[in-house]
């Protein structure tokens, strides 16, 4: 799961959790498929060896593989999210760490937080969010369906267990 509980001092002490978008293309892959792209790319103009549309079509075939190379590292550039949630007895931080633009936090008590599950209506569907401070911010949009339910079903045992005085 692209999630991960880091537990400090003792479990009813304080929890702080990590989550980021699935990674699924490591360096290596990005150039394993680039370089194939190429060598599949370049099959048709064996046939055309020698002749002069050979330069006509090769600059066409270069900027595909640049409009691959730039579309794939844009993307995992776009994915370079990270969402930290602390909690502790006093204080529920949520800060996320955005690609692009600055970082966003939500702050508030959670004794009075309510962690929400919206099956429909949001952006996704069973959509997760903490409510509270006069605000309701998202948390794990890009997770799966099934890990956003698993995400809600601890994130909600968790904030209650540290929210008890």
């Amino acid at each position: 799961m692209p999630y991960r509980w880091e537990q400090t001092e003792t479990p009813s002490d304080r929890a702080e959790l990590h989550l980021w978008p699935h990674q699924s293309l490591s360096a290596e892959g990005f150039s394993i498929f680039i370089l194939s792209f190429f060598l599949l790319a370049l099959i048709p103009f064996f046939g055309l060896i020698g002749t002069v549309l050979l330069w006509g079509l090769l600059p066409f075939m270069l900027l595909a593989v640049g409009g691959i190379w730039f579309a794939i590292r844009r993307n995992n550039r776009d994915r370079q999210i990270l969402e930290i949630l602390t909690i502790d007895h006093e204080t529920l931080r949520l800060v996320r760490h955005n690609p692009r633009g600055p970082d966003q936090d939500w702050e508030g008590n959670p004794y009075w937080v309510k962690v929400a599950m919206h099956e429909r209506g949001g952006p996704v569907p069973y959509y997760v969010t903490l409510q509270g401070s006069g605000r309701e911010v998202e948390i794990g949009a890009f997770l799966s369906e099934d890990e956003r339910k698993t995400l809600f079903a601890e994130l909600s045992d968790r904030v209650r267990v540290l929210a008890r005085p």
